[in-house]
């Protein structure tokens, strides 16, 4: 059996330790969600809070991921002005009754090609045994807003 040199051995175990455990943007979400966690219990958030902290993660986002994100806040309060805005795990959320029905993740969070428009459990987009539950969003259209207003809608019915 061929004996390894230090160097090699050095190199092995830093990428079986860069491999485990979380990396420093899945760190980052999850302080952000205890941060917003915390922040909950200590006062109910009312619409008016929510909006701006959501529109504050919007505006810290690169382009054009920002104007992707600020389309679906505005689809979201046309189409389910009910829902709640807040944020979670760092991204915009929209809840009802206290769950996250859907969000918005911007492709620069985790270091995506795309961003992604996701929904929760507490969606209504059940459609028998398989379904979809999460969108990557590129760029947006005339249909794509369509379609994400539709769903949306039905996500909330």
């Amino acid at each position: 059996m061929e004996k390894k040199s230090a160097k090699e051995n050095k190199n092995l175990t830093a990428a079986k330790k860069k491999d485990q455990g979380f990396s420093a943007e899945e760190k980052a979400a999850m302080k952000e969600r205890t941060n917003e966690l915390k922040a909950a219990s200590r006062a109910n958030k009312n619409r008016e809070e929510g909006e701006k902290a959501v529109l504050e993660k919007i505006a810290e986002m690169e382009e054009p991921y920002g104007a992707l994100a600020k389309r679906v806040n505005e689809i979201v309060k046309t189409h389910a002005p009910d829902l709640m805005p807040r944020t979670w795990y760092g991204m915009p959320a929209y809840a009802k009754d206290d769950k996250i029905v859907l969000f918005f993740q911007s492709a620069d969070k985790f270091k995506y090609r795309y961003s992604t428009l996701g929904f929760n459990e507490a969606a209504n987009l059940d459609d028998g045994t398989f379904w979809p539950t999460a969108f990557a969003l590129t760029k947006m259209t005339a249909e794509v807003e369509t379609q994400i207003a539709n769903l949306i809608k039905k996500a909330v019915s």
